[in-house]
This record gives C-alpha cells, sequence and structure tokens, in this order.
C-alpha cells in the first residue's frame, strides 16, 4: 500500500505500529503520509464498516506537520507521528465522548490520562471509534451512529463494545487502537476480528477522569495484529493518574514480547462460571481452542484440563456492572433518547446500588482466593499449580449484524450470557488476559482463545502470546472488507 507525502512523492505506508514507528525513524515515509493515508482509508470504508463515530481529520493533520518537523530535528519517541484511534468512551479535549449514545454532548474539556499519554508518546489520534451505548453489549449497534461491521464479513457484527476499534484495526485503517475491556469488550471484538486484545490488570492503564470505572469492572487496553504492537501500545499509554486509586507496579510489555515464556503449565477450562444458559462452546469455536491447545503442547508447555472454581462469581458481577451503567445513565442530559435496555439497567443498578454493590466488591477479596487456587500449587489437591489458563474468548462465532435486535433487556442477557460467558469473570477479580486468534470457521468467521493468569501476570501472558504467534503467524491473515 502507498500514498503520497507532501512532496507529491510516493511513499510506502506500513501496516504496523512497530513498523510504522520503524518506517519514520528511518525516513522511509512521513507521518504526514501515515495520517493522510489512515484518513483516506477511513473515509473510504466509512459507508461499508462505519467504524468511526469522529474523525479528527484537520487537527491530526496539523499534528502530523509537526510529528514531521520533529522527527526531521531528530528527536524520537515511542509513537512520534503515527496514527491511531481511541474508541469514543474516551475524552479527547474538544471532541464529545458520546459513548454511543444519541443527543447532543458538550466537547470534553481536557484529555483522559491515557490520551495524554499517547501524546506524550508522539501518537496521532486520528478519530473515536464507535462503541455501543455505554458499553453494554457484545455488538456495536445503536440508533445513534448505525450498526459497525466485521470486516472478515460485512454481514457480521466485530462484537463489543470495542467494536470500532477492533474493526478499524483488522481492517488497515489504523495499525493499533485503544479500547476499554468491562466484561470482555477488548477480548471479545478480537476474538470476533482476528485480533490480539490485551485486558490489562485494573489500574494498568488510567481511566481517569473516571476513578474506577463500571465499580472497577472497566479497564483500558490495546487492539493490534500483532503481539509486539499491542505490547508497544501498551507500553505507551500504561501509567496511573495521580488521582488514580489502582497502582499496580510497571511492566515491561515490549520487553516481554521478545522473551521466552519457559516451560509452562497450562490449565484448559471448557465449563464457563454459572450463567443458568447451559452454554457450551460451539463446535468450530471448540475445534480451533483445542488446536491451539495441541500448539501449545507442541511448543513444550504442558497442557491438561481443569475446572476453576468460580462459584457465584456473577453476584459479585450484576451488581457492580448495572452500578456503573446507572451512574454514566444518569448523567445523560437526555435520559428519554436512551435504548430501553440502558433505561432497564439504570432502574436495577439504581436498585443495587450503595449497600449491594459494596458487598459485592467485598467478595473480590474471596474470589481472588477461591479461583487463584488453581494458580497456586497445593499439595494433594489435582487442578492446582497452574501458570495461564487458556478458555475459549466467546462460546460462538461473530452473530449477524441484527441478532439482537428487538429484544427485551432480559432476554438481551441472557443471549450475551449464551455468546460471551467467558471472558467477563476476570473482569471481577481484575487480572489481565490477552485474545488471541485461534483460527476460522469454515465459512471465514474468525474466533479467539483467552488466555488468563493471576494478578499482575502481562508479562508471562505477552511472552506466551509472542511465542505462539511466531509459529501461527496470525498475522499474515488479512480480511476481505478492506478499503
Amino acid at each position: 500500500m502507498s500514498s503520497a507525502d507532501s512532496t507529491g512523492t510516493d511513499v510506502a505506508v506500513p501496516a504496523g505500529l512497530a513498523d510504522s514507528v520503524r518506517a519514520l525513524a528511518e525516513g522511509a515515509t512521513t507521518a504526514t503520509a501515515l495520517v493522510s493515508a489512515a484518513l483516506a482509508r477511513i473515509e473510504a470504508s466509512q459507508g461499508t464498516l462505519n467504524a468511526f463515530r469522529h474523525l479528527r481529520t484537520e487537527a491530526a493533520l496539523a499534528e502530523a506537520a509537526e510529528a514531521d518537523r520533529r522527527l526531521a530535528a531528530g528527536e524520537r519517541l515511542p509513537l512520534l507521528g503515527v496514527p491511531v484511534a481511541v474508541k469514543d468512551d474516551t475524552d479527547v479535549a474538544g471532541m464529545p465522548t458520546y459513548f454511543g449514545c444519541a443527543g447532543e454532548r458538550p466537547s470534553a474539556v481536557a484529555d483522559s490520562e491515557a490520551v495524554r499519554r499517547l501524546r506524550a508518546a508522539g501518537a496521532v489520534i486520528v478519530g473515536k471509534t464507535n462503541a455501543c451505548e455505554l458499553g453494554q453489549w457484545p455488538f456495536t449497534e445503536g440508533p445513534a451512529f448505525g450498526a459497525t461491521r466485521n470486516p472478515w464479513n460485512t454481514d457480521h457484527t466485530p462484537g463489543g463494545s470495542s467494536g470500532g476499534s477492533a474493526a478499524a484495526v483488522a481492517a488497515g485503517l489504523v495499525p493499533a487502537a485503544l479500547g476499554s475491556d468491562g466484561a470482555g469488550s477488548v477480548r471479545i471484538p478480537a476474538a470476533w476480528t482476528h485480533l490480539v486484545g490485551i485486558k490489562p490488570q485494573r489500574g494498568r492503564i488510567s481511566v481517569h477522569p473516571q476513578s474506577d470505572a463500571f465499580q472497577g469492572l472497566t479497564v483500558n487496553g490495546p487492539l493490534a495484529r500483532t503481539v509486539a504492537d499491542a505490547a508497544l501500545l501498551l507500553d505507551a499509554v500504561a501509567g496511573a493518574h495521580p488521582d488514580d486509586p489502582h497502582r499496580p507496579p510497571p511492566v515491561g510489555a515490549r520487553a516481554a514480547a521478545r522473551r521466552d515464556p519457559g516451560r509452562l503449565r497450562i490449565a484448559v477450562a471448557w465449563r464457563p462460571p454459572l450463567t443458568l444458559t447451559r452454554t457450551a462452546p460451539h463446535p468450530d469455536v471448540r475445534r480451533a481452542v483445542t488446536e491451539l491447545a495441541e500448539a501449545l503442547a507442541a511448543l513444550g508447555h504442558h497442557v491438561e484440563e481443569a475446572r476453576p472454581r468460580y462459584g457465584l462469581i456473577g453476584l459479585g458481577f450484576v451488581p457492580r456492572a448495572t452500578a456503573g451503567i446507572a451512574e454514566l445513565a444518569a448523567l445523560h442530559p437526555e435520559p428519554a433518547l436512551l435504548d430501553a435496555r440502558t433505561r432497564s439497567a439504570l432502574r436495577t443498578g439504581t436498585r443495587l446500588g450503595g449497600r449491594v454493590v459494596r458487598a459485592a466488591r467485598a467478595r473480590e477479596v474471596r474470589q481472588h482466593r477461591r479461583i487463584g487456587a488453581l494458580f497456586h500449587p497445593s499439595r494433594g489437591r489435582a487442578g492446582s499449580g497452574f501458570d495461564v489458563l487458556l478458555t475459549p474468548t466467546t462460546a460462538v462465532p461473530p452473530p449477524r449484524i441484527g441478532r439482537f435486535d428487538g429484544l427485551s433487556a432480559w432476554r438481551t442477557d441472557v443471549a450475551m450470557a449464551e455468546a460471551c460467558p467467558y471472558a467477563w469473570p476476570w473482569n471481577v477479580l481484575g487480572w489481565p488476559g490477552i485474545n488471541v486468534p485461534a483460527g476460522f470457521t469454515p465459512d471465514g468467521l474468525p474466533v479467539g482463545a483467552q488466555l488468563l493468569g493471576p494478578s499482575r501476570s502481562e508479562e508471562r501472558l505477552i511472552s506466551l502470546a509472542a511465542q505462539l504467534e511466531a509459529g501461527r503467524r496470525w498475522y499474515e491473515h488479512r480480511p476481505p472488507a478492506a478499503p
């Protein structure tokens, strides 16, 4: 792929984040060429994929020109001059943060901490990507913006709620994007668009100006084609705001992506937590994840089936999730414009606020101990002492656009639980996980698998994901629906 720089000369446009950084440093391309090409691809795809809610065309081009001046002067930063996108739950100064909602919203007066760090790393933010209303659902559709579509098959959803970010990266509109994950909202769309998606440890990437988003469930995380690109973005945005309550010690994600993970004990779990839906993985999902487990065994890891002791972890999730929705929905200036399902969640979250939410959060210590037993060796007890847990990311391949239209709040919740029962427990725990591409259905739809770990285990998960990627080379597969 090529584009013309400010002199009119054709220059190569690298596809990946690290490749873009390298090309800029070597003078093989310019920031103006990269950003111009990204904006052109976005505009060309918007009628088909509808990945973006807002573009920053003029501002992004001005920032690219400034990045070119800084590069020419010899300045180097981790992402200087590289175009990226952020999800539309993220404050960017001068732009409204709609978070999937209809109606007018004032422009943010300041950048979120994650955006501040992106800018400090030199990135050029080209726009904000679509997300479903208040991030509630595993699809990215709504009357405020239409339907965001999967570049692998535009009849299907890319997932949600970070579906716009995932569609943008999968289609090659931008080399990487930031999403957020409160119940799988990075990992689910990563699985359904053939991407690497990292849900980091709670507090790893600041959610400021929120202090404890969705009662501690939601974290920000990167989406990229490769582990190295996701790690690069993670390192660039990681770190706390002075007001943040969660402050895990730093990690070196890029270094981890270059490091051998060693021989690990990996548990494979097929049974999800109790959802009352009798969910089992779709045969195509089970086949793909089984092949991934076999690949891990071929790499020398010890792989065996196990059953995490999830208990009634949903009792810790539902009050926190609905209270988080209620907190955001209550701020909307025109509540009547909200989806009926959102208004239902607002009522539920209001009822379950206060003491119920505090009790749900207090259960987290016991949940850490019970589920964490999987990772701690225990004499005489089978099914313990593992380093990593492998599960499907979703139970089904990506659903068709409109699958959730017209459903009541209850039926939507049931359909979500049937499709996506595996991701959300790690949000309750606050621990890290990574979606890695697991393969395709016979119809060419992507599916994914999760590598999950205990507290602050990002480096191990990243090293293992990079080792898998070296053999499976999933980044070589590109979707047909790209501009």
